[in-house]
């Protein structure tokens, strides 16, 4: 009953605060862009909220419960760093737009309404999935804290979500998403420190782990290799899925149409950097703490379903309370993913796809139809599709890496790519993902964990781009639109540069501190437990790689940031406007 209690106040609590933030909604920007006056810690806040779904707590935390915390830990080095070099090669240039979307972007950077459109169909269909799989999730947790059936938590989280969407916009989503930050964050943090310090620090969790028989090997770098559960056949093939899935969550990270539109609400583009910064620490945080407490969980119960694990440890170990904040915390994960991609689905819809409207109140009214007409779709798909968590939302975030990560980038850093060639890549990125993954899920093709669909799509794309831009040719207002792109921002103060160097310094110096405590907690810890389990030096070597690879790559990151904000000269001209 208390956790019945707990979730539906939860709810209630987003509901008032999105509908608190719509009374400041009056134009349009307000609606779609929040304003364009987001502040670091918000944007940080909705970055974080909308990366974060049940999909983490519950796919990716099992997954870890499988037998694979650091090969997660691998992925998770690689995949946060996208964060912030996307910011810094895609977000900042997205911001100085103007767009209210993403795909609006796209249209004004190749002067084509045609790219847009493509642009914001798969929009709509790519996040479609993920909306169901989140939705599903929230579900699925709905179900099993209260004991009432799936369809009544879908429908609520449904008309929870919607309902303050319809009226307030991307404010009421920005302001729930930091809302349920914070709660999740501390859920999160409460709930890791308590399992490991229950079970005897990091020490005593991999020294349990060593001792179980049920999943040899998931104490080590690479986790369980042997056995017919096991999900690779080898350490190299472990370590190949995640580098190369990092890679493409990276692509994800960086410009994907949930993580880049948040860009478009922050105040300017020294938000945008620090926010990604900040983004990229929490996720690391995040990953340490949560991939250490899904293997942990082994210690108390091994035979679990693995996307069930974090919720029977919150209903069966933590104290009472602590379950209730984590497990309304897992709850909100997925209630700010469901707000973030419907919200985006109806904007889309509306900005991108549908003919422009006549004025900015029609407009409005039309935004507002679209994201009732989205979500009522998903929650009817919802409803009879059978949930398959970690799979639909894995599978629909990769479709952005190959059709959008080729376009984004180059849409900035190259002046050959046309209009025909964002389209071509767009399409084929997409199409070609859809199509492999959907055989290869059906077990018509079988590929090598290196040639994962989205490789291959992400090479179409790439070719496609080349091809296409090749037999077509750059226009002067494409020309034109990339020279404004590159032209500082110089109306900001030199007040913001040396706040952006200090936030690229605290990145830096949080990567030396996760380095560093990985180290010691777990590759000496390792190294101390070698003789007595027999522990391969392979084995021990590649974890002290693992703490360096995992320490080096946030640190890079936040040098990456100290570069591009030292190389930023205070302002010696008038200042410019931020359209064209």
């Amino acid at each position: 009953m208390v956790y019945t209690t707990a979730i539906l106040l939860s709810l209630i609590g987003y509901f008032v605060i999105g509908h608190l933030a719509g009374r400041r909604v009056k134009h349009l920007d307000d609606y779609l862009v929040a304003g364009r006056n987001a502040p670091t810690f918000l944007i940080l806040g909705t970055l974080v909220a909308s990366y974060l779904s049940t999909s983490a707590f519950l796919g990716e935390t099992g997954f870890a419960y499988s037998g694979y915390p650091f090969v997660m830990l691998i992925f998770a080095s690689v995949s946060t760093s996208g964060c912030l070099l996307g910011a810094l090669a895609f977000g900042r240039y997205l911001r100085r737009s103007g767009a209210l979307t993403v795909p609006e972007f796209f249209g004004k950077r190749f002067a084509s309404r045609h790219v847009q459109v493509i642009a914001g169909l798969t929009t709509v269909f790519g996040l479609g999935a993920y909306l169901l799989g989140v939705m599903q999730g929230a579900g699925i947790m709905f179900e099993e804290l209260t004991g009432l059936p799936y369809w009544v938590g879908l429908v609520l989280v449904w008309l929870t979500y919607t309902g303050f969407i319809l009226y307030s916009g991307s404010p009421g989503v920005v302001l729930t998403d930091t809302v349920m930050f914070v709660i999740f964050s501390l859920a999160a943090l409460g709930g890791s420190l308590y399992i490991i310090n229950d079970l005897g620090g990091w020490h005593g969790v991999l020294e349990g782990l060593m001792s179980q028989s049920d999943k040899p090997g998931i104490a080590l770098w690479h986790g369980v290799v042997r056995g017919s559960d096991a999900s690779f056949a080898s350490p190299g093939e472990s370590l190949t899925w995640g580098l190369t899935l990092g890679l493409v969550w990276a692509a994800v990270l960086a410009a994907s149409p949930w993580q880049a539109s948040r860009y478009l609400m922050a105040r300017n583009e020294h938000v945008v950097m620090r926010s990604a910064m900040f983004t990229a620490v929490a996720l690391a945080v995040f990953y340490a703490l949560m991939m250490m407490t899904g293997a942990a969980i082994n210690l108390y119960k091994p035979d679990l379903d693995a996307e069930h694990a974090m919720v029977w440890s919150a209903l069966n170990v933590l104290p009472t309370w602590l379950g209730i904040v984590i497990l309304t915390g897992v709850f909100a994960a997925g209630l700010s993913s469901c707000s973030t991609f419907l919200s985006i689905i109806g904007f889309s819809l509306s900005n991108d796809i549908l003919p422009p409207s006549r004025d900015e109140k029609t407009a409005m009214r039309t935004s507002r139809l679209a994201v009732l007409a989205a979500g009522l779709i998903a929650l009817v798909l919802a409803l009879f599709q059978p949930p398959a968590v970690m799979a639909v939302v894995w599978f629909a975030a990769t479709l952005f890496a190959s059709s959008w990560g080729p376009v984004a980038l180059m849409s900035i850093w190259s002046r050959r790519i046309t209009a025909a060639g964002a389209a071509w890549g767009l399409v084929v990125g997409f199409v070609g993902n859809l199509l492999l993954s959907l055989a290869d899920q059906a077990g018509w093709i079988s590929l090598p964990v290196y040639l994962h669909p989205v490789v291959i799509s992400t090479v179409a794309a790439l070719v496609a781009i080349l091809v296409a831009s090749r037999m077509t040719r750059v226009s002067q207002s494409e020309r034109d639109y990339l020279a404004f792109l590159h032209q500082d921002d110089e109306s900001l103060e030199a007040g913001w540069m040396t706040g952006s160097r200090w936030v690229a310094v605290c990145t830096m110096l949080s990567g030396i501190g996760i380095g560093v405590f990985l180290w010691n907690q777990y590759a000496e810890t390792l190294a101390g437990l070698a003789g007595r389990f027999a522990i391969p030096d392979s084995s021990v070597w590649g974890a002290y790689a693992l703490a360096v690879g995992c320490g080096g790559m946030l640190f890079i990151a936040g040098a990456a940031g100290y570069w591009v904000v030292r190389a930023r000269k205070p302002a010696m001209t008038a200042a410019r406007s931020m359209e064209p």
